[in-house]
């Protein structure tokens, strides 16, 4: 049987528990979550232009050292809590529940990330997507969000041209929604494209599924699933063109 992503012509829904690929660093924890391992027999770890998704923690007066990073997107998305950043550039920024960050690193581009002691313990998602070339710009995108809406997703970013705050440089998009227990909402879609889900908190039914706290749900195909919260949910989605090209060469998200 063909699992590729091309190959799959109708939904699917495959489901992926807790990752148990992690780092630990003391004050600073890492999970890496697949994509393309929800997939039975394919041969790649991401997804399409979807590399990875990290759930990273950060303990107060936390610091992360400057390092580099090349031909990557990297978008910070925090629901709670401050993350501190500051680079080459100039720039020192504070990413939090109204903000989003994403470093386009193309040819390189040089950060650090901080935790204050006054500030809280922090959980985020890092999102690694792959551009479609190699050594493109590098450029930092950090703007101010809308505020979400209970029950509904938030476009967050897109492909360059679209309608969203900020944008990547190859075919994914990215939601997120909060979930009474008991509300119901359709997945994300576009023609063509599949959907992977990622549950940050409580419990959510995806289609006849139930994906719990730190998993995940890959849907391949485009037609309308019911995603229904179990218990009180944050979750969020992202679409993906599984055709779309790729580059294989960054720092983190290969």
């Amino acid at each position: 049987m063909d699992d590729s992503p091309s190959a799959q012509t109708y939904p699917r829904i495959h489901t992926a528990p807790r990752t148990d690929i992690s780092q630990n660093q003391g004050k600073f924890r890492i999970h890496f979550n697949f994509p393309g391992r929800a997939v039975p027999h394919y041969d790649d770890h991401g997804y399409g232009p979807l590399a990875t998704v990290v759930e990273s923690f950060m303990d107060p007066g936390t610091l992360i050292r400057m390092h580099q990073h090349r031909n990557e997107e990297i978008i910070s998305w925090v629901p709670d809590g401050v993350m501190r950043h500051d680079d080459r550039q100039g720039n020192e920024l504070v990413t939090d529940p109204s903000h989003l960050m994403v470093m386009n690193a193309g040819s390189g581009f040089w950060h650090a990330e901080e935790t204050l002691a006054g500030d809280p313990p922090l959980r985020m998602l890092q999102i690694f997507v792959r551009p479609h070339s190699l050594d493109l710009d590098p450029d930092i995108q950090h703007e101010s969000i809308p505020d979400s809406v209970a029950n509904e997703w938030r476009h967050l970013f897109g492909p360059e041209g679209t309608d969203a705050p900020l944008y990547v440089r190859n075919d994914v998009d990215f939601y997120d929604c909060r979930l009474d227990a008991g509300a119901t909402t359709t997945l994300p879609s576009r023609p063509g494209w599949h959907t992977y889900l990622y549950v940050f908190d409580g419990a959510v039914e995806v289609g006849d599924e139930l994906v719990r706290y730190t998993e995940s749900a890959l849907v391949i195909g485009d037609d309308d699933v019911a995603v229904t919260a179990a218990e009180d949910a944050t979750v969020v989605a992202f679409t993906i063109n599984p055709d779309a090209p790729i580059t294989r060469q960054g720092t983190i998200g290969r």
